[in-house]
């Protein structure tokens, strides 16, 4: 069958991937690979960006949150343009303004510029992950897909979680701003071989992108995360952090309100009539935001307090990846046959009870007996969750609105991650020593046992809209 239509490719006659299917799902890995890669990798290489270029706990939450803003926000305005004007003219897009963003970066010479330069990468990021994710959705089906998707997850959530590694290894042989070059090889791969796909862009004569409706959730995400970030510094007496974090939240309803009444709009209200889409966007929230947050404070941490290098800070997370890589296809696949509850109920709960080990770190520290326990756990219990998750969301949409669908979802975890990290000081109570970290693991194991319950109450294993 051509895919030149935006249909799905056929199936093999054994069974296996065709080759356009092969290369569609490479096409998407990557993609979405350097956008979560860069998401991660910066958190192993705040201490020495704060070093180099100054600033505290308030510039190393902005260096990594100004990323989230932009990739949380416009990813939105991106699932529309998608679905609109074409996947992959919006991967070309991003993946060229991705890798222009990694360079100023990589040379950004204050730590303000280096914000800046943050901002427009997860811009640039936010056109990668739904568009490549739509690419899979419009090309698989059935059990296949979800063995696609769990292929997807597994190496996209792996590169949130082996960002640190490399990072720490470039922070520590190199320098910190080498690490963010390292994606210009994938980018370069990518391009190439979206010129040698079969697959065509379907654009719509009737589409139109709701810019005020973007603009509105930018700044008023942006304002209300700055309040959020300067708060434990200022105050809330102070005029500069209510009057960002009220105007915020009134230009965030405003842009709510907007999305009810305007004709094409990048967050669609009427998918969160849908159970399993509202129920597992809410999960993809608590759990997210757990991530998030257990990833920036243990890498920190790691390297601040217990004394470990920028390599040994990334590598403690490695046998998270490994499980990931090794389940999360083989789960994705079962998942789809017999359905996603269980998982996405027993996942969470793993991942918090590994984040409650964190709790056995002392100032006697042994990452052995103290943390590599937690990363065992939390990783198989990744394993479990991640796949049918996102196969749940994306299956409970019609797959002519996979762009958008994919596009909220990924929204909804990257603000997940931007409350979280915003919050950081109120969680650790203004310091990440021993007991900032034991409360941020906590706070982490509360926000997954949250995600369980949410998916146990919530999901129903229905079957999905793209198995047919």
């Amino acid at each position: 069958m051509s895919a030149t239509r935006g249909e799905p490719l056929g199936d093999s006659p054994a069974g296996r991937m065709t080759r356009d299917q092969r290369v569609i799902l490479i096409i998407a890995v990557l993609a979405s690979f350097v956008a979560f890669l860069d998401g991660t990798v910066v958190n192993v290489a705040l201490p020495a960006i704060r070093d180099e270029l100054g600033g505290g706990l308030a510039t190393q939450q902005w260096v990594v949150d100004a990323y989230l803003i932009t990739l949380g926000a416009l990813i939105l305005i991106a699932g529309s343009i998608s679905d609109a004007y074409g996947r992959v003219l919006v991967l070309r897009l991003g993946l060229i303004g991705f890798g222009a963003a990694s360079i100023a970066i990589a040379i950004a010479p204050t730590a303000e510029l280096l914000v800046v330069a943050r901002a427009l990468q997860g811009a640039a990021g936010a056109l990668l992950v739904p568009s490549s994710l739509a690419l899979i959705t419009s090309t698989f089906r059935g059990v296949a897909q979800g063995r696609a998707i769990g292929v997807w997850t597994a190496m996209t959530t792996s590169a949130m979680i082996v960002g640190p590694v490399i990072g720490g290894v470039f922070v520590d042989l190199v320098s910190w701003r080498l690490a963010f070059l390292i994606n210009v090889v994938p980018i370069a791969i990518t391009l190439w071989l979206l010129t040698r796909t079969r697959v065509r862009d379907v654009r719509r004569t009737d589409a139109s992108v709701d810019w005020l409706g973007a603009v509105l959730c930018t700044v008023g995400l942006g304002t209300m995360v700055f309040a959020l970030i300067e708060q434990p510094h200022l105050g809330w007496q102070s005029a500069a952090i209510w009057m960002p974090l009220v105007g915020g939240s009134i230009l965030f309803t405003l842009f709510i309100l907007r999305q009810r009444r305007v004709r094409n709009p990048i967050l669609p209200l009427d998918l969160f009539t849908v159970r399993n889409f509202w129920t597992g966007n809410v999960a993809t929230f608590f759990i997210y935001g757990a991530l998030a947050l257990n990833g920036f404070v243990v890498a920190v941490y790691l390297q601040q307090s217990a004394g470990l290098s920028a390599t040994l800070a990334g590598l403690a997370s490695l046998p998270a990846t490994v499980l990931l890589i090794l389940l999360s296809s083989r789960v994705g696949a079962v998942a789809a046959r017999i359905g996603p509850r269980l998982f996405m109920t027993i996942g969470p709960i793993l991942m918090g009870a590994g984040a409650l080990l964190l709790l056995t770190v002392s100032l006697d520290f042994s990452y052995w007996w103290q943390v590599l326990p937690s990363m065992l756990l939390s990783g198989f219990g990744l394993a479990l969750m991640v796949a049918p998750l996102t196969a749940t969301i994306l299956g409970s949409i019609d797959i002519a609105r996979s762009g958008i669908a994919s596009a909220v979802n990924n929204a909804v975890s990257r603000v997940a991650g931007l409350v979280t990290l915003a919050l950081l000081a109120t969680i650790v109570g203004g310091a990440l020593d021993l007991d900032g970290f034991h409360r941020a693991a906590i706070a982490t194991a509360i926000f997954m046992f949250a995600g369980g319950l949410v998916s146990f109450f919530g999901i129903r294993n229905t079957q999905i809209h793209h198995d047919t």
